[in-house]
């Protein structure tokens, strides 16, 4: 017996040198790689695209709970649209993942009984960044028309003895933030967001080169049909294959858009996204003018009113797609219209009034709810598009880490794009094998930045944030020196 006794502890002490060799063999290897991260960080800083520009990363292992590696971790930097994480995971704790935008569709007066309203018809905006959009097929503007006017026939109504009115004050009459570029928001990237919004805010404006390079190209059509824009066309004809090189200018209010740059020679009837002026006002008049053409006469023009009469009767309560689609492509496409609707509705929701201050006071406040601490952040719109918002990677890994242990994580985690496959992160490789890098993305002027989460071969999960501003290049030459990091930030276990 004493013998066997003596036998197991030495197999035990034996075990216990092997395991310990093996934890050290691990921890040396994982040292290893952390080290080549650190020399990769290093040569990225002193290389020549950032010689005036700033570089920080940071890495977490939240399954250990651990910060792994740091980089001017505390630097404040704009982190572009990387802000749409915030955005929507404050979307998902204060919403929820079932959560719909609803538009009201009311009437206001009687209906005879030859069919006739005698008074208005009143689009109630819910902030909803999806009606009327062109991706999918139930919400685009002939379905959401149909739909509407069919509602309007079951109530009887065949023709209007008044106007299509609407109202948008779920949200203020302030559609752009004010520190976003001129440059910006004549494109559909910069249409901003109303209580009212249609079509994404955005319309298509197709163009014909000319015969050859630096010939004039004309604008042909613009889908919608019948939108209310003078367009000034300076767009000329660029090199085979260049692609949309077009920049629109105007302001949200004013009809006038003014095109320039390029579209590629031989490509006939090709589009760019324009941002659409008076977004709620072009909704109103596109739906009494599809309501004459399919029957039902209305005897004036549209009109905005800026308060909700207390005698309306709601005709349809149009819903739209769920949060957890919306926030998906928001994060996966990097949308600005959808992320501004989050935001300011999240101001709405908690304040009463959807401002960007009132979303920005939304998200702040969940941050201190959580305890997490947001020294440095600096957060003025939903999408990142402005130059002033900021952050540190330390905070983006310590937010990543906290949203991963709410109850809505696993839906907020599926929003990401997945590294090499989709969204935005479809070109970023990362070739370690069992390693799942899912990430948002974020490009504005002079600022690139990657943030997210990486699922380690080992089993660990590392949240880790990347962000470059005041690189004096491309923004696909710094990604690809953004994607050595994260390669080796996939790499450490």
């Amino acid at each position: 017996m004493p013998y066997k006794t003596s036998r197991i502890f030495k197999l035990i002490v034996c075990a216990g040198v092997v395991l310990n060799f093996q934890f050290s063999i691990f921890n040396s290897a994982c040292a290893q790689q952390i080290s080549e991260l650190e020399k990769t960080v290093v040569a990225t800083q002193r290389d020549a695209v950032l010689q005036h520009g700033t570089l920080a990363v940071s890495v977490y292992n939240i399954t250990k709970h651990k910060q792994v590696y740091d980089y001017n971790s505390q630097m404040g930097m704009a982190p572009g649209s990387v802000n749409k994480m915030l955005t929507t995971g404050v979307g998902f704790a204060r919403l929820g993942s079932k959560f719909r935008f609803t538009t009201r569709l009311c009437l206001r007066g009687t209906v005879d009984r030859d069919g006739v309203l005698h008074g208005d018809i009143y689009i109630i905006g819910g902030g909803d960044p999806l009606l009327g959009s062109y991706r999918y097929r139930q919400t685009s503007v002939d379905s959401l028309f149909e739909g509407w006017m069919m509602a309007l026939k079951k109530k009887g109504v065949h023709r209007v003895d008044g106007r299509v009115c609407y109202h948008q004050g779920i949200f203020d009459e302030v559609p752009l933030h004010d520190s976003w570029p001129w440059g910006d928001v004549g494109n559909y990237y910069g249409a901003g967001v109303y209580g009212l919004n249609f079509h994404e805010n955005m319309y298509f404006a197709h163009f014909d080169p000319g015969l050859r390079v630096g010939f004039p190209a004309t604008a042909v059509r613009t889908v919608p049909k019948n939108i209310d824009v003078q367009a000034v066309c300076e767009v000329t004809t660029g090199p085979a294959k260049s692609g949309d090189q077009v920049i629109a200018y105007g302001s949200p209010t004013s009809k006038e858009r003014v095109y320039r740059g390029t579209v590629p020679l031989g490509e006939k009837d090709f589009s760019v996204r324009i941002s659409l002026p008076n977004p709620g006002r072009q909704c109103a008049d596109l739906f009494a003018s599809y309501l004459r053409t399919h029957g039902i006469s209305i005897s004036s023009n549209s009109m905005q009113v800026y308060t909700q009469p207390d005698s309306l009767r709601t005709v349809l309560d149009y819903y739209s797609s769920d949060y957890y689609t919306i926030a998906q492509y928001t994060n996966i496409t990097s949308n600005n219209i959808y992320a501004e609707a989050i935001f300011k509705y999240l101001g709405y929701a908690q304040y009463g009034k959807g401002t960007f201050a009132n979303g920005s006071k939304a998200v702040m406040e969940w941050l201190k709810e959580k305890k997490i601490d947001a020294d440095g952040v600096k957060v003025v719109d939903g999408s990142g598009l402005s130059p002033q918002d900021r952050v540190t990677s330390d905070f983006l890994c310590r937010y990543l880490m906290a949203i991963s242990r709410e109850p809505f994580f696993e839906d907020f985690y599926n929003t990401l794009a997945v590294a090499g496959e989709s969204g935005t992160a479809k070109k970023i490789k990362v070739s370690v094998p069992g390693v799942i890098v899912r990430l948002k993305t974020g490009t504005i002027s002079g600022v690139k930045a990657y943030a997210g989460y990486v699922d380690a071969a080992n089993g660990d999960r590392l949240a880790f944030a990347i962000i470059s501003n005041g690189h004096n290049c491309s923004a696909s030459v710094v990604s690809e020196k953004l994607n050595k990091i994260l390669q080796k930030i996939a790499s450490i276990y």
